[in-house]
């Protein structure tokens, strides 16, 4: 078992810090926020008194916040240089591919191993540990990396070398981007034709149409009862946080010239929705601003 150190206990931090400890790796967080460090204690994470007394003796340290600018502040903060020599630093949080390869730069100056390693699932996911993580890095620090990786989630991919895991993210979220937003639309159009909701989910999840966005996370209440549908859009996957994804994916589209103008027009659907208060609603929850305009 490893030593591990954990930096940022939030709504996915804080379950997949638990996890690793329930695996039997010895954890150590730290968060700015008291009340998520005390929360963290509740499942056996021990309290660290800062940064770099979290990466202090551990084999691993792994960060999951906000924004690139956050984990280019960590990995500035001192950080590595408190790590022994050849610890993994691995950045679990969705930020931009420049920021990603920084890190990596960073850490490789300092005589660190190192992965991006960005996840999907949500928070439901990170409670059961059924995380997809997407790494990039090198294969010597992935294969070392994936036994504590695997404690969190069901499926770890070597996405390639240093930037390719946001990479494999801002992609794959920018098809769940559209692909809800087209589910949303025809769902709307089937109520507005007199179609049932469990008709229409009965014919598209066993037809071309076929999608996660509706098999597993479908936009109305009743045919997959786990979905936030059911729960009045309390957020699995936060509006506010498809919104940083898709314009994540905008941002890599403009710096290799790549045209995704679906990809941009979910960007504006989302960006309108935030805008409308409505960033704190689940992403599936953006059918209710279709309606409205369909109304």
């Amino acid at each position: 078992m490893a030593r591990i150190g954990f930096i940022g206990l939030g709504n996915m931090g804080l379950p997949m810090a638990a996890n690793l400890q329930a695996a039997g790796h010895e954890v150590s967080g730290f968060d700015l926020a008291a009340q998520n460090m005390d929360a963290a204690a509740e499942k056996g994470v021990g309290k660290a008194a800062s940064v770099e007394d979290c990466a202090s003796d551990a084999d691993f340290v792994l960060t999951m916040l906000p924004a690139g600018k956050d984990t280019i502040a960590v990995y500035s903060s001192g950080v590595l240089q408190a790590a022994k020599m050849g610890t993994v630093f691995i950045d679990c949080s969705t930020i931009d591919v420049t920021s990603a390869r920084r890190a990596h730069d960073m850490a490789k100056a300092a005589g660190m191993g190192s992965l991006d390693a960005p996840v999907s699932g949500g928070v439901g996911g990170a409670q059961a540990g059924s995380l997809t993580f997407m790494a990039g890095g090198s294969a010597a620090d992935f294969d070392k990396s994936k036994p504590a990786l695997e404690a969190m989630g069901k499926r770890i991919v070597h996405c390639g070398d240093a930037g390719a895991g946001q990479a494999a993210k801002i992609c794959n979220n920018m098809i769940l981007g559209i692909s809800m937003i087209g589910v949303c639309e025809a769902f709307v159009l089937g109520e507005k034709l007199g179609l049932s909701h469990q008709a229409l989910f009965d014919v598209a999840s066993t037809s071309s149409g076929q999608c996660w966005s509706i098999t597993s996370y479908c936009p109305v209440p009743g045919p997959v009862p786990a979905s936030p549908a059911n729960n009045d859009y309390e957020p699995g996957f936060a509006a506010q946080l498809m919104l940083k994804d898709l314009l994540l994916s905008q941002e890599a589209a403009k710096a290799v010239g790549a045209a995704t103008s679906m990809g941009a027009e979910a960007a504006r659907h989302y960006g309108e929705f935030a805008e409308a208060g409505q960033g704190g609603v689940d992403f599936s929850g953006i059918i209710k601003a279709i309606r409205e305009r369909n109304s």
